[in-house]
């Protein structure tokens, strides 16, 4: 068992903000979580690592309970830059990992290259950029090599070539055999690595696969709408009107069907336009409208 946290309750003072969470991974994944701001993610992830005590429920990670801090032999949390000491190096923090973990001093070299940033990680962090910071935090917690890895907004302050550096190491350990839960705003990216998403909403998880809701929407521009959008309903078709444009999903409606629909009426396709929804879309459906977003 990697991951199992079971009925897990925080709530500060008497205002509940994590309310009976369940969350079971038995083998390696890469799972999101995703909300808007004071949601309770890092509130749950601080949870699971016992740097927040929570008020009922239970959590395991890789087989022991996290009071247990041999765990972070095996687990590693990213966590914002506040944690870093801007008096160090960037080199001084991943030492003090190594010679608290019994890590081989080899091992530095290693993961600054694959983070790519070993040509400032002898300045002190008060001098890194906010992406420089998000590289120093992603090298000290797979500097261990961990079996599960929990990232609190790993891609904050990371322009677009240093996100695709990310993505594709997140991916690399994955392929490794690294269970990874991360946070992140990043709907386009959450779509790139993975269709496991739990979003969190008024302090419950809710688990969806993207796979259900990732399809593609076709955005149909005609030459004649009104007269298409009677014969469509007409024919039963199930489709929307954004702006004069005709919309469906393709799981809904077959794009050659609709195509020899609007031949047989004579009605000409001025334009098609295929948009890719997944992440965002559910993100939408489930949290923006009760936020009046």
């Amino acid at each position: 068992m990697i991951v199992n946290v079971s009925n897990l309750k925080k709530h500060y003072k008497k205002q509940p903000v994590l309310k009976g969470i369940d969350i079971t991974i038995d083998t390696p994944q890469i799972i999101a979580l995703v909300g808007p701001n004071g949601a309770g993610k890092t509130t749950l992830m601080n949870c699971m690592t016992n740097l927040l005590p929570f008020n009922e429920g239970s959590v395991e990670l890789v087989g022991k309970k996290n009071t247990d801090a041999s765990i972070f032999y095996e687990v590693s949390y990213l966590q914002d830059n506040r944690i870093l000491y801007g008096d160090l190096t960037g080199y001084d923090h991943l030492k003090f990992i190594c010679n608290v973990q019994k890590i081989p001093l080899s091992n530095i070299k290693k993961v600054t290259d694959r983070v790519g940033m070993t040509s400032y990680m002898k300045k002190r962090v008060r001098n890194y950029s906010l992406g420089m910071k998000q590289h120093l935090l992603l090298a000290m917690s797979i500097i261990n090599e961990p079996k599960l890895l929990l990232l609190d907004e790993p891609l904050n302050g990371l322009d677009p070539t240093s996100a695709i550096n990310m993505r594709n190491i997140l991916l690399e350990l994955y392929k490794e055999g690294t269970t990874i839960i991360l946070s992140s705003h990043n709907l386009d990216e959450i779509d790139r690595m993975t269709n496991i998403i739990y979003f969190m909403k008024d302090g419950a998880l809710l688990k969806e696969s993207l796979q259900d809701f990732s399809a593609n929407q076709y955005y149909v521009a005609v030459d004649h709408p009104e007269k298409a959008v009677v014969t469509l309903k007409q024919a039963g078709v199930q489709f929307t009107i954004h702006e004069g444009i005709i919309v469906f999903l393709e799981t809904e409606v077959i794009l050659q069907e609709f195509l020899d629909l609007m031949n047989r009426i004579e009605i000409t396709i001025t334009s098609i336009e295929t948009k890719k929804i997944g992440a965002e879309k559910r993100y939408q459906e489930l949290l923006c409208a009760r936020h009046g977003l």
